[in-house]
């Protein structure tokens, strides 16, 4: 079963940036699209980023031209780079993988999560 722990999130004022990690294991890193999902408590969870096996990316609109989504295969792991942040981005930020193919991603629904980290942004 697949393991996944998020690391990296703080609290920052508006125009910073953070960068944020996850290490994978399990098999389901080479052989998915991984993404980055985020939460705001009350709200359904939101896919903002993917990275596909080809290293292929897709974003979310609020986040496009800010975030950066890559991989290091080798070390099973995937990153967020974020910049310019927003108040608005604040959330729980969680790694897990995506269901579908590119251009038709649909959000993982299933049990296995990490315990994410939180990103706070400051106006």
């Amino acid at each position: 079963q697949a393991q996944l722990a998020e690391s990296g999130g703080g609290s920052v004022q508006a125009g910073g940036s953070l960068t944020l990690a996850c290490v994978v294991s399990g098999n389901i890193f080479s052989v998915n699209p991984m993404g980055w999902y985020r939460r705001i408590p009350g709200r359904h969870r939101d896919l903002i980023a993917v990275v596909d096996v080809d290293d292929r990316t897709t974003y979310a609109g609020s986040v496009k031209g800010r975030f950066t989504i890559f991989r290091d295969v080798q070390k099973n792991m995937i990153f967020l780079q974020m910049n310019n942040l927003k108040p608005e981005d604040s959330a729980l930020y969680e790694c897990n993988q995506v269901r579908g193919t590119y251009g038709q991603y649909r959000d993982y629904i299933g049990p296995t999560w990490g315990p994410g980290t939180q990103v706070t942004v400051s106006p």
